[in-house]
C-alpha cells in the first residue's frame, strides 16, 4: 500500500477520467504518462472501463491505476481481476469498506462530514477521498476537519480546476487533488491527446508551485552584509531584519554574514510541497544535498540545497 500512496504524493495530481472506449484506454494513458503522471483513475461509468483498466496495465505495468465509482464488493472483485491497484468509492460503504480491509486491498473512500471521517478513522483508514469538495467547503473545510483528524490525508476531488488546485495542494493534509480537467471529455472525444498532456504539465506545475523566493549574496563576514543590506534597503525604502546568519533587505534579498553556500550566494525558490519537489527532482536526475535537507521540529520538510550551482548561484528551494 505504500507504493501506492507515495505514487499519489509523487505528483499531487490524479486525473479522474471516464474511459468511453478501450480502443483509445491505452492512448489516454499515454497522454497522461508524457504529462509527468504516472497515476490515474479510471472511473466505472462505461461499458469499457474494466476492459479499459485491463488494456492500460497490460501496455503500462508500471502505472498506479484506480478503479473509481465502485459501488458494490462484487464490483471491486471484477476491478481487481481487471488489474487495478487500488479501490475508490464516491461514498462511505462500509461493507466495501470491510471487504477491502479483509483482503487487504487500499480503498479510498469518498467522505464529506466529521461522522463519516470517525468511522473511516475506526477502522484504521487514514487516506480519505473528500467529496464533492467545493459544495462541501473546499480547501477551508478540509482544514477545519483536520484539527480533530490530525492522521488523516485526503484526496479531494469535485469542483477542482485549473483556478483553484494551488490553494488546496499547498496543504499538507491533501496527498492529492483529483478531477477530470486534465483529460476532460470533450478531449477525449475530440482525440485532443496533445491537449490532455499539456494539461497535465501545467496541473504538475502548479501542484510544484515553483516560484522565486529570494536571493542570497554572500559576505566575508556581518559587517560587510550589514553594510550591503543597509545601502539596499536606503535606495529602495526596504525594512532591514537582522538574522543569526543573514540580514535581510526587504523579504527578497539576503545578505549572508559568511561565505555560505554558491560561489556568489543562492537563489531561494518557494514549492508547494517539499516532498513533491525532492521526488521530482529525483525522476529527473537532479542531485541533492543531502546534509542541507531540514525538517521542523516536527518532522516537516522545509529546505534543501542542489547539487549544481547555476550561474555561480546554489538553488534551494523552501516550503511556502
Amino acid at each position: 500500500m505504500k507504493n501506492l500512496l507515495e505514487s499519489l504524493e509523487q505528483t499531487g495530481i490524479l486525473p479522474v477520467i471516464n474511459i468511453p472506449s478501450v480502443s483509445v484506454a491505452t492512448t489516454v494513458a499515454n497522454a497522461v504518462r508524457n504529462g509527468g503522471i504516472n497515476t490515474i483513475e479510471v472511473t466505472l461509468r462505461s461499458a469499457d472501463s474494466l476492459e479499459s483498466i485491463k488494456a492500460i496495465k497490460a501496455e503500462y505495468p508500471d502505472m498506479v491505476v484506480a478503479a473509481g465509482t465502485v459501488l458494490s464488493t462484487e464490483t471491486v472483485d471484477k476491478a481487481l481481476s481487471a488489474g487495478a491497484d487500488y479501490i475508490v468509492c464516491p461514498g462511505y460503504d462500509e461493507e466495501i469498506v470491510d471487504y477491502c480491509i479483509s483482503k487487504d486491498i487500499l480503498v479510498v473512500p469518498g467522505i464529506s462530514s466529521g461522522s463519516e471521517i470517525q468511522n473511516a478513522v475506526k477502522k484504521g483508514l487514514k487516506i480519505l477521498k473528500f467529496f464533492p469538495a467545493e459544495l462541501n467547503g473546499g480547501i477551508e473545510a478540509i482544514k477545519l476537519l483536520s484539527g480533530p483528524f490530525p492522521s488523516v490525508r485526503f484526496v479531494p476531488t469535485g469542483g477542482i480546476n485549473f483556478g483553484n488546485l494551488g490553494s488546496y495542494l499547498q496543504n499538507d493534509k491533501i496527498l492529492a487533488c483529483g478531477g477530470s480537467y486534465m483529460a476532460t471529455a470533450d478531449q477525449i472525444k475530440n482525440g485532443d491527446f496533445e491537449g490532455i498532456t499539456a494539461a497535465c504539465k501545467k496541473a504538475l506545475d502548479i501542484s510544484l508551485g515553483f516560484e522565486l523566493a529570494h536571493v542570497g549574496i554572500n559576505n566575508e563576514n556581518g559587517e560587510t552584509a550589514l553594510a550591503g543590506a543597509e545601502k539596499m534597503s536606503e535606495t529602495f525604502r526596504l525594512p532591514t531584519k537582522v538574522g543569526n546568519s543573514s540580514i535581510f533587505s526587504g523579504t527578497a534579498v539576503e545578505f549572508m554574514k559568511t561565505m555560505f553556500y554558491g560561489t556568489k550566494g543562492h537563489i531561494g525558490f518557494k514549492t508547494n510541497s517539499m516532498a513533491r519537489a525532492l521526488e521530482y527532482f529525483k525522476a529527473n536526475g537532479i542531485e541533492v544535498i543531502e546534509e542541507s535537507i531540514r525538517r521542523d521540529d516536527g518532522g516537516k520538510l522545509v529546505s534543501a540545497y542542489l547539487k549544481d550551482e547555476i550561474g555561480g548561484f546554489a538553488v534551494h528551494i523552501v516550503k511556502r
